[in-house]
């Protein structure tokens, strides 16, 4: 369907032409979806680490069922992003970005071995991904893309809670 046919010529309210305006939510939406992907992905493989670390077969099994949802929340976002232009995701495993996001410090608490401090290094992990999702509610989504982004926040945000459930125990058990 031609521009003109649902989208006016006339100047908005900001002067700017309604198409450039529409043009350029698209291209907002489609970064906010790579943002949410990366932080997604850093989480699947943060959690996945830990979770090959973790000495606690109960917890290690949590951490990777958190892995695996990851890379499902991950493939939902990709799908809406195939319908903004964005044939495939490429992982950004900059070290500088690891550290931004929030899970370079996983290492070093794997190798400590204490389930505690895996546990709050998932955490906080958990913080940016929290984060990365509410400043993405803040934007003007489309409808579609707002419903599933508002269903991620929700699960992030539980596993975030969980995850720090579980630190608290662990610390409570010196474990």
């Amino acid at each position: 369907m031609p521009p003109d046919l649902f989208l006016s010529e006339s100047p908005d309210i900001d002067g700017e032409d309604r198409f450039e305006s529409f043009v350029m939510k698209d291209e907002e939406t489609l970064q906010t979806i790579k943002d949410l992907i990366q932080t997604l992905e850093d989480g699947k493989e943060g959690f996945h680490e830990a979770a090959e670390a973790s000495k606690d077969a109960e917890v290690a099994e949590v951490l990777q069922g958190y892995s695996d949802q990851r890379a499902e929340l991950s493939a939902q976002l990709q799908t809406i992003g195939a319908t903004y232009g964005e044939a495939a995701y490429e992982q950004d495993s900059t070290i500088a970005g690891a550290v931004h996001r929030g899970w370079i410090d996983l290492k070093a608490a794997v190798t400590s071995g204490s389930a505690h401090s895996v546990l709050a290094e998932c955490e906080r992990g958990e913080d940016h991904a929290v984060a990365a999702f509410r400043d993405a509610l803040e934007k003007n989504l489309p409808s579609n893309v707002r419903t599933v982004v508002e269903q991620q926040a929700a699960s992030v945000q539980a596993a975030h809670d969980r995850v720090k459930r579980l630190r608290d125990l662990a610390k409570a058990a010196h474990v």
